[in-house]
């Protein structure tokens, strides 16, 4: 028995040693992630002519920063930037409060860097927020519950879930009060370009004029639905799913303070608190088309194919939900960041890169990304030479990649893990998922602390992944092999790969797990 085990370990360390080498096969032969501004098509600018009456608006530009959007990553962002001492334009299509059905929870690891920017009391019981400790997690009946790894956090850090459209107001109001942030209310129609440089924007005010702002540096994160994004990007937008949105009034979760997480038929239902008598429930449904809600169809598959698979403590409180009529759907989209970089204007938040929001983790992804770019622009005190900052900037792209291709891989990844299946690869897959959360210790801390945006190493993540493999063809070959179970073992190592890799290929193999071979990553602060 025991040279039985010394062999399969034999077999599975070798296994994961030829996943790494192609990894590192597939690093050598990469492609180079940016690409040279100069390609870029006029379409979505306006060129500026190069006379007097430009520069003469140059000159009397009232903003170091023009910030597009004041959703979680703008108004965070146009905080942040003011309290360094810059003079921020944010313009937002909408100043009312937002009524959204995602946005809604908030990882340990995002609240971390809530604090570092000075913005964790918008997030607090001002707002109603909850704190969020973990999740259970439940399949056939059965469940588990993983929790944050928080022993070595102060007492207050923990995951946050609140009402979206709160918490963003808190934000702005907090941007707003600061005497170098204009917060105006507009529709950036256009970017200002002129010789290859984006110099600010054009925009119709809540009176409806034509106007234009200048400032050397233009941040475009106008979410998901972004008009600007393919200016300065590449981007390969996927509708993995839509989640259809109900909210349960007065009941309380299985386990207090967690999300929980169905693995339902065909995909995912889960449950999380949004106020101390409120909990959304969101049903994922695969594809671009959700039942309507017109006909009666929405209501229909609610009660009879999703309210079976309800726990039993939730079913009333989601049967009325579902008769009070209050259903509300969103088409999720993934997008990988692919950057242009174009002197004078940088994308951030949904506008730049999205992922499945089963996990979570977008607000994460923004907020790290807004800690990490305000560091950069830290040592700045001109910001005008726009190629130089430009070249500088393109550090930015790959000092992001640890964190948030391990936020972004994982949510991928999970979805399709999560979801039913007729394959019986998959299917083994979902399985030796659930197995390998339950076992605990290091099979649970591991995962929840990735999960959580507590852990931003890629290798991690990767090995893990392949650790659920590796227990679910054990699982398989227990007691004895079979040549169906190998079979079936072999084509469960295939299946997840198939999962893993083009998810790792579209974040960039080299990005993510070589960022220090990237030329970017030893960019200086521009001298002046």
């Amino acid at each position: 028995m025991v040279s039985y085990e010394y062999v399969l370990g034999g077999v599975l360390v070798s296994l994961l040693g030829s996943i790494f080498f192609m990894i590192i096969h597939a690093t050598l032969n990469g492609k180079k992630q940016f690409k040279a501004s100069s390609g870029v098509k006029s379409k979505g600018f306006e060129r500026m002519p190069p006379n007097g009456e430009f520069q003469r608006e140059m000159q009397e530009k009232s903003a170091d920063v023009v910030i597009v959007g004041a959703g979680v990553a703008g108004a965070a962002l146009a905080y942040t930037l003011a309290k360094e001492g810059r003079r921020i334009h944010v313009i937002e299509r909408d100043l009312s409060e937002p009524d959204r059905i995602v946005g809604e929870l908030l990882q340990p690891g995002g609240y971390l860097k809530l604090i570092e920017l000075g913005l964790e009391d918008c997030a607090n019981e001002s707002i109603d927020a909850q704190k969020v400790f973990g999740y259970a997690l439940y399949k056939d009946g059965k469940d588990t519950k993983l929790s944050y790894p928080l022993e070595n956090y102060s007492s207050d850090v923990a995951g946050r879930s609140f009402h979206n459209g709160r918490f963003i107001q808190r934000m702005r109001e907090k941007a707003a009060n600061l005497s170098n942030v204009k917060l105006e209310q507009g529709t950036v129609t256009t970017l200002i370009e002129e010789k290859g440089t984006i110099k600010g924007v054009i925009y119709k005010n809540k009176a409806g004029e034509d106007l234009r702002t200048y400032a050397p540096l233009t941040i475009v994160c106008d979410g998901c639905f972004s008009n600007l994004r393919k200016s300065l990007s590449a981007p390969k937008v996927e509708s993995p799913s839509c989640f259809i949105g109900l909210v349960l009034e007065n009941c309380d979760l299985p386990h207090a303070n967690h999300g929980h997480v169905i693995l339902g038929d065909p995909s995912p239902i889960l449950f999380y608190p949004i106020s101390s008598t409120q909990v959304r429930c969101l049903v994922d449904v695969p594809g671009t088309k959700v039942p309507s809600i017109a006909s009666g169809e929405m209501v229909k598959y609610l009660k009879t194919k999703v309210a079976p698979q309800i726990p039993p403590q939730l079913y009333n409180a989601f049967m009325a939900a579902v008769n009070k009529g209050n259903i509300r759907t969103m088409q999720n989209k993934s997008m990988a960041a692919n950057p242009l970089p174009i002197p004078g204007a940088i994308l951030l938040g949904d506008s730049f890169n999205m992922r499945h929001p089963l996990t979570g983790g977008g607000m994460t992804v923004a907020l790290s990304d807004i800690v990490l770019l305000r560091n950069l622009l830290r040592p700045l005190r001109d910001l005008n030479d726009a190629p130089a900052l430009c070249n500088y900037l393109e550090s930015f792209y790959t000092l992001r990649k640890p964190v948030s291709s391990t936020i972004n891989t994982l949510a991928g990844a999970l979805y399709q893990v999560f979801c039913a299946s007729p394959d019986p690869a998959r299917q083994e897959i979902r399985e030796a998922c659930f197995g390998y959360l339950s076992l605990g210790g290091i099979c649970s801390y591991g995962p929840v602390s990735l999960l959580s945006g507590l852990n931003s190493r890629p290798l991690h993540l990767f090995l893990h992944f392949f650790a659920v493999a590796i227990y679910g063809v054990g699982r398989l070959m227990f007691p004895f092999p079979s040549p169906k179970s190998m079979w079936l073992g072999a084509r469960l190592i295939l299946s997840a790969s198939g999962i893993l890799f083009p998810i790792i290929k579209g974040e960039g193999v080299r990005q993510m797990f070589f960022p220090a071979t990237m030329p970017g990553y030893y960019r200086s602060p521009p001298l002046h």
